[in-house]
């Protein structure tokens, strides 16, 4: 992604979004920073950390212990993790208007292979390993919901703070969990469905009159990050447009989201 520039479309200067994970997340934490928004990112990777904050620098800040511009590791998976994540934005917020969940992970492909014998392929699949299956939930669903809890009280602010406005919460889902492709990584795609999901359920609850957060999923075909690959190697078949996603592609309704441009549809 280095040398990637998006263009300002919205403007945000008064918003402070939380981008947790890298790779879309990158993107869309330059949009946001390059629309005028003060962005703070986390991932447990300090090296892609490290570099975001070398290539983009100000007003993209990496948040540290009360400090700015100086990378930390949150994991996502750690309620110990959040809740000093949370400790430390506390520090240098009093709201966040926009929190996108989009830590995540591929998982290890399927043992079995298709053209193999019904036996085998039975075995294969029923002894996975489950702690895997485990690892990818703990990331893309429970992580989404924690951090999506223990940012509720800084959303709400954000709602609170100014009329016609309200906190909002986007969760990056993928294709995979709308598809009947599974690109041999059954455990990916099967998460990637419960965030769908888990988006629906928390948009229920948080859509009181008392609370007031609006919460999205955005579902994403094939870009290229370091978690897919680079464009050049990316399975095109079965994608209208002949090309892997670019940035604006995704950029454009995520920001048209964090400017409350319209609040009142439903997006999954």
């Amino acid at each position: 992604m280095a040398g990637r520039r998006v263009g300002s479309a919205c403007p945000i200067t008064d918003h402070a979004p939380h981008v947790t994970g890298t790779g879309i997340g990158l993107i869309l934490a330059q949009a946001f920073a390059k629309n005028g928004a003060k962005v703070y990112i986390t991932s447990r990777r300090r090296d892609d950390l490290e570099k975001a904050a070398k290539y983009w620098g100000s007003p993209l800040h990496i948040l540290t212990e009360g400090k700015l511009k100086v990378p930390v590791i949150c994991d996502v998976t750690s309620k110990d993790s959040i809740r000093q994540l949370v400790d430390d934005i506390r520090k240098n917020e009093t709201r966040v208007d926009v929190l996108v969940n989009n830590a995540g992970g591929l998982g290890t492909r399927e043992a079995g292979r298709q053209d193999e014998s019904i036996q085998a392929l039975a075995e294969d699949l029923f002894n996975d390993d489950p702690a895997q299956w485990e690892d990818v939930y703990r990331t893309s669903v429970i992580g989404a919901f924690r951090v999506s809890a223990a940012f509720l009280p800084f959303l709400h602010a954000a709602t609170t703070s100014r009329p016609s406005h309200t906190g909002s919460i986007i969760n990056i889902s993928s294709i995979a969990g709308i598809t009947r492709t599974n690109f041999d990584r059954v455990k990916y795609s099967v998460s990637k469905a419960a965030s769908v999901y888990l988006t629906m359920m928390l948009a229920q609850k948080f859509r009181s009159k008392t609370i007031r957060v609006r919460v999205n999923s955005i579902v994403p075909g094939v870009f290229p990050t370091e978690m897919a690959g680079e464009e050049e190697n990316l399975e095109r078949r079965g994608i209208p447009a002949d090309r892997p996603g670019r940035d604006e592609d995704i950029t454009r309704t995520a920001l048209m989201l964090a400017c409350n441009e319209y609040a009142y549809a439903l997006f999954f």
